[in-house]
């Protein structure tokens, strides 16, 4: 009896255990054939959400696989997590990765042919499609021939970017992409498509919701200048909360924050009205996604802002409530592959300002690069590294990694630091001094700190510092960076202050952007320092009388107020301006700066510094 009793117990738990593997190894991907497929983008994502859940989750282990089968699911498995964090960096491999992935699975879920895709988007119903659906459309379409140049094609073909009145204030101009237009756009440009093309911009809307960037997915891709949202429209705390039924129905016409989207464009701004992330859910949601790259911190209430570079160089700057009156994104990118004098310079007579600012780097002159946000600073930064001398070390100082510098020049020493929340740039700039530097570049002197240590650096660190700034004269960057001396106490007398600032700036370059978005030099100004003399005239020494001599004290005293009051420091020549859409050539370079730059050049450019100076200037001195 015993016996029996326990053969039945062994048997019983032979047979839990023989389920419990059962269960186990019968795990697969989310799929249930005897579940008829819902036609929907919301099906679908929520099916592409749980099965690459489960391909990144479930254990290997429980498949009895074979050695083999194991160490190839184990690697895939891996390259597919790898993709999975570095699609929301901004890594397009990844991302073309993760869309492959999705559309295999949806070939494996659904019945994709041409009636079940016109099912997900109304493909064969231009009317039915909405001013997005159209959009993705004509991008995807302009993307197969000019590929990360599709919108610009798109832009530039139509005329997208030039000014239009406000339908409000008729007065009022403004860049703006209209729903209207897109509409129009489309019924020139739509063709048929194809099954796949079809299956490919579905694939791109449901990657866009899930891991993407939502409708900005594709447009951050693009060679442009930079894309943000949340900067219109009315922000959360004016519609949540409680409302009368007037208000509710005069909120509901009116845009809101989540329906921003804005466009940077050759310097202009685009408001893309047609666009919106739908809800503000939405927009928190790749606000809270779009700067992860290399894990910089957690954005919070209490640390409301992140400043971050992405894996392709872009920079993005992300805010949130309470900080900000509501969720906001900037996406500034650089045009690397164009970093380059002749193509940012491109006005009449352009062999001016390109001839002389390579002779200034060649020549080691400490330059700062000024101007307003979006005038093109950094990237004219990133074309003047290129005439620095390539046996000299480089050493870079920025608030994140914008410049890229070891992307454009890749056999030149070069090392770039930034400020963490634990290392301020104070601390980067003077570990810079034990890295063998010879050329220091501050990405941008923002802080009173960076700025001190600048003129500091600059007169005895390094041969010479390249820098922006965004002072909007010569005399406001002179009057900036010494109020930022005497701020962290290194003067205390701001002639001294100032002197030294003076004494280290030898040329600015300002740069300037119209309202219809074109960069141009302003000037480029030159610094002379005015020479002071050694000492004051004692003519009262020699004197008999005490009339006589106190009348020759009162010059000397009146000497003495003059050079400590109002007497000047320096001279702001302007060597090159903008004028009329043309270069000209203004006053000549200093004797001193041109003795210093020749200094600096071998005996070939030497003459060709002389020449260039003789052909815009003449052979006129002037001291």
């Amino acid at each position: 009896m015993m016996f029996a009793l326990n053969a039945l117990l062994l048997a019983g738990i032979l047979i839990a255990i023989g389920v419990l593997l059962y269960l186990r190894m019968s795990r697969r991907l989310p799929e249930q054939p005897d579940e008829k497929p819902v036609y929907t983008l919301e099906a679908m994502t929520k099916f592409v959400k749980e099965a690459l859940h489960e391909m990144t989750s479930s254990n290997l282990i429980d498949f009895g696989l074979s050695e083999e089968e194991y160490r190839r699911r184990k690697n895939k498995r891996a390259e597919l997590k790898k993709a999975l964090r570095g699609c929301t960096s901004g890594d397009l491999r990844d991302k073309a990765y993760v869309k492959q992935v999705i559309a295999d699975l949806l070939e494996q879920r659904y019945n994709l042919d041409d009636n079940n895709l016109n099912r997900l988007l109304p493909f064969d119903d231009p009317q039915a499609l909405s001013p997005q659906d159209q959009f993705d459309i004509l991008l995807y379409l302009f993307k197969k021939q000019h590929r990360l140049r599709a919108l610009d094609e798109l832009i530039q073909k139509y005329e997208l970017d030039r000014p239009k009145r406000s339908m409000e204030d008729e007065e009022t101009e403004s860049y703006r992409i209209t729903a209207d237009e897109i509409r129009d756009i489309y019924k020139r440009e739509a063709r048929k498509l194809s099954a796949e093309d079809k299956m490919q911009i579905v694939v791109q809307r449901i990657y866009q919701q899930y891991k993407g960037f939502s409708v900005i997915d594709e447009i951050r891709d693009m060679k442009i200048d930079g894309v943000s949202g949340g900067v219109s429209g009315i922000p959360p705390s004016m519609w949540e909360g409680e409302w009368s039924l007037e208000e509710e129905a005069l909120l509901r016409e009116v845009p809101r924050s989540h329906d921003s989207v804005w466009l940077f464009y050759k310097g202009k701004s685009i408001h893309l009205s047609f666009l919106s992330f739908g809800s503000e859910q939405e927009l928190r949601r790749v606000c809270q996604n779009v700067y992860k790259h290399n894990f910089p911190g957690q954005l919070s209430e209490a640390n409301g802002f992140k400043v971050n570079e992405m894996a392709d160089g872009s920079r993005v700057v992300v805010l949130r409530p309470r900080f900000s009156e509501s969720w906001a994104f900037f996406v500034r990118k650089f045009d690397v592959q164009n970093a380059a004098l002749e193509q940012l310079i491109q006005d009449d007579n352009a062999e001016l300002p390109i001839g002389l600012i390579r002779y200034l780097v060649m020549g080691e002159r400490i330059t700062a690069i000024t101007g307003a946000q979006g005038s093109g600073k950094t990237t004219l930064l990133m074309a003047m590294v290129r005439y620095i001398p390539a046996i000299l070390p480089i050493r870079v100082q920025e608030m994140s990694f914008e410049l890229q510098l070891r992307k454009i020049y890749r056999d030149r020493n070069i090392l770039s630091l930034r400020e963490t929340e634990t290392i301020s740039g104070q601390d980067g700039l003077d570990i810079q001094k034990k890295t063998d530097g010879s050329v220091n570049i501050l990405g941008e002197v923002a802080t009173d700190p960076v700025a001190a240590w600048m003129v500091q650096m600059a007169q005895v660190a390094s041969l010479f510092t390249l820098f922006t700034h965004h002072a909007k004269t010569f005399r406001d960057l002179v009057y900036s960076l010494r109020n930022s001396l005497l701020k962290t106490g290194v003067f205390t007398n701001e002639k001294v202050a100032e002197q030294q600032v003076v004494s280290v700036i030898n040329f600015d370059i300002h740069l300037r952007r119209d309202a219809d978005g074109h960069r141009y030099i302003e000037r480029i100004t030159e610094c002379v320092p005015v020479e002071q003399e050694e000492g004051y005239p004692e003519t009262f020494r020699h004197k008999t009388t005490t009339e006589e001599k106190m009348t020759a004290f009162m010059e000397t005293m009146l000497e003495y107020f003059r050079r400590s009051t109002d007497r000047p420091l320096y001279v702001a020549r302007n060597v090159i301006e903008y004028r009329d859409g043309r270069y000209v050539a203004v006053h000549p370079l200093s004797e001193r700066s041109r003795k210093e730059i020749a200094a600096c050049l071998a005996g070939p450019d030497q003459a060709a510094f002389e020449a260039f100076l003789a052909v815009h200037w003449g052979d006129s001195d002037e001291n």
